[in-house]
């Protein structure tokens, strides 16, 4: 084991979290590690809204570019962050066991406010579209920049709240006391999980990679990014998706949504199935609500996000 594993990262207190999380593992096994921070454009351009930017992986391009290149050899990624077709030639090599997965509000105290008129923060259609399906009288606002950067602006504004992944904040010690659990909102696909990326023909990264990979979370992030893929979100369209391993009944519970921009049309899908039938999972539900008016829903989203 002489080769250095060097890890690519964001340069965010989150992603650098990640990637030492990811380092510590290779070294308990017996690699060497480096790790290599770089800025990605999604760090650096935060005047607009993710889906105003017109590519997804705006938070990966960076990275994706340094390996191509052969300047880092692996990248330590949020799972939800990655486009669902991964660039020519780099495949996914380890999914790491799964952190929370919900959604939290992070308030400044009361939360009187739900019941009245108030002013909500995210950066993410899906946050923003669930919000104002279930409380239209309020205002969404974007907010952007990495958790800390957003933590700070919410202290900053006259904003009531901001919605936040609490695994972003569990692993920092960010979340404060002041927060509710939106276990009514259903995540982004793969939300809570990492995930390395690896060249295709750098097979010392990918077999030290293989120990680190977590089936279950692996199994589980398919089906929801399998989902977004057949629905054509990529990182725009407001969609979440949720799939659980329940080992009693060795079945996958599933939940997914797509919603307009706006909240006001919801389109939903709960299944159960074997887990054997794991593979098309994610492609038949989100089939099942593009064929029940997602198609359309779909096109009026595309053609809003153009203007």
């Amino acid at each position: 084991m002489s080769k250095t594993i060097r890890i690519g990262t964001r340069d965010s207190e989150l992603a650098l979290w990640q990637a030492k999380t990811v380092e510590k593992q290779l070294n308990d096994l017996g690699y060497r590690t480096e790790i290599i921070a770089v800025k990605s454009q999604g760090d650096l351009v935060l005047d607009k809204p993710l889906y105003e930017l017109g590519i997804t992986g705006i938070f990966t391009k960076t990275l994706d570019i340094a390996m191509i290149k052969g300047e880092v050899d692996i990248a330590v990624h949020s799972m939800k962050d990655v486009p669902t077709a991964l660039p020519q030639g780099i495949v996914q090599a380890a999914v790491l066991p799964r952190a929370n997965v919900l959604d939290i509000l992070v308030h400044k105290g009361s939360t009187e406010f739900l019941e009245t008129s108030a002013t909500i923060a995210t950066g993410s259609l899906r946050r923003q579209a669930q919000w104002l399906n279930r409380y239209p009288q309020h205002t969404v606002v974007d907010l952007r920049g990495n958790v800390n950067t957003r933590m700070q602006k919410l202290n900053d504004n006259d904003w009531s709240g901001a919605v936040f992944a609490a695994a972003g904040l569990e692993r920092i010690n960010l979340k404060p006391q002041t927060y509710l659990n939106l276990d009514w909102m259903i995540p982004a696909p793969a939300q809570g999980a990492m995930v390395v990326v690896a060249m295709e023909n750098d097979h010392y990264a990918l077999e030290a990679l293989a120990q680190l990979n977590d089936i279950e979370t692996e199994v589980c992030t398919a089906i929801e990014r399998q989902f977004l893929r057949t629905l054509e979100g990529g990182c725009t369209a407001p969609i979440g998706a949720i799939a659980k391993y329940d080992e009693a009944q060795d079945e996958i519970h599933f939940h997914g949504v797509l919603l307009s921009i706006d909240g006001k049309e919801k389109l939903e899908i709960q299944r159960n199935f074997p887990i054997n039938e794991w593979k098309k999972l994610g492609f038949h539900c989100a089939k099942e609500i593009l064929d029940n008016g997602g198609v359309a829903l779909m096109e009026r989203i595309k053609a809003q996000l153009k203007k």
